[in-house]
């Protein structure tokens, strides 16, 4: 047989030896298990075989009665007795004496004490702890009294309230506080406050039209208002424009950045301003600028 392998697949002779050895061990392991229960002797079932296992079983049953008898007379069931009662006003041993737990009763007390409310018997299905059965049990027993709200109310006649109507006078806007500014018809708080600020960033007004300036103070407000107006002949604050510096003049609204810095510029190289037609000379300045401006500044 070597002499065959080795000729078909090559097989040599330790390879052939390796081979016939690990046949053996497979043999020996099948062999085994045959050859061990022919030798080993069956065990024949004694004739209380079936009497052991009936008495294992009732042994086994005897022995969950009496865990179940345990469980049952460490809880004994109170006496459940069915009567007539408000739910809303139950207290918790009243609950129980209807047959729910310490638990349940205390969940429903629980529920009355935060607020809520039974209407109708048919509420108590709303509470999770009430089973169906039981609330089958205890429904012919509810007696929820009747809840009407009380909407009757004494009506109180709407006083309307009489606000002081604003005085058509006349204020000098140049002089007035916000209070003042106030009193005039159509003009607010916040209208006051922005007439002020202006009024300061300016250095007084000059014409009753400047505040058409003031932001948001349109022209039908401005109507509204000129007539309760006055500008007095308080001098107004003005800037020398000889020895203003850039932060000296861009406090004027009229004036921008570039138009400051062309009228300094201006100076240094051509001396100081004799009047506001000097301004003229200045490309970027147009006559209605200079109008504006006049009356701030001195020379």
């Amino acid at each position: 047989m070597r002499i065959w392998l080795n000729k078909n697949f090559g097989v040599s002779k330790s390879e052939f030896n390796g081979l016939l050895f690990l046949v053996f061990i497979i043999i020996v392991i099948k062999a085994t298990p045959i050859i061990y229960g022919y030798y080993q002797p069956i065990s024949n079932d004694g004739s209380d075989l079936l009497a052991q296992i009936q008495k294992i079983t009732i042994t086994d049953q005897a022995y969950a009665n009496t865990i179940r008898d345990r469980i049952e007379n460490s809880n004994p069931e109170k006496t459940v007795k069915l009567f007539k009662f408000n739910p809303n006003t139950l207290d918790a041993q009243g609950w129980q004496t209807l047959g729910l737990s310490p638990k349940q009763a205390q969940s429903i007390m629980n529920y009355t004490a935060k607020g809520g409310k039974f209407y109708k018997a048919e509420d108590l299905q709303k509470m999770y702890t009430i089973s169906p059965e039981m609330y089958k049990k205890i429904l012919p027993y509810v007696n929820i009294p009747d809840q009407r709200i009380n909407v009757s109310r004494k009506y109180t006649p709407f006083n309307k309230k009489e606000y002081a109507k604003k005085t058509l006078g006349t204020v000098d806007i140049n002089k007035a506080d916000s209070a003042q500014l106030d009193e005039i018809k159509g003009i607010g708080g916040t209208f006051a406050l922005r007439i002020i600020k202006y009024r300061e960033r300016l250095g007084g007004f000059y014409k009753k039209e400047q505040l058409l300036e003031v932001y948001g103070l349109d022209s039908n407000k401005y109507a509204e208002i000129k007539d309760q107006i006055e500008i007095s002949n308080a001098p107004l604050k003005t800037i020398n424009i000889n020895t203003a510096t850039f932060n000296d003049l861009k406090r004027n609204p009229y004036l921008s950045y570039k138009q400051i810095n062309a009228i300094i510029q201006y100076r240094k190289q051509h001396g100081n301003y004799a009047s506001p037609s000097d301004l003229k000379k200045i490309i970027i300045l147009n006559q209605q600028v200079i109008d504006k401006i006049a009356p701030y500044i001195s020379f």
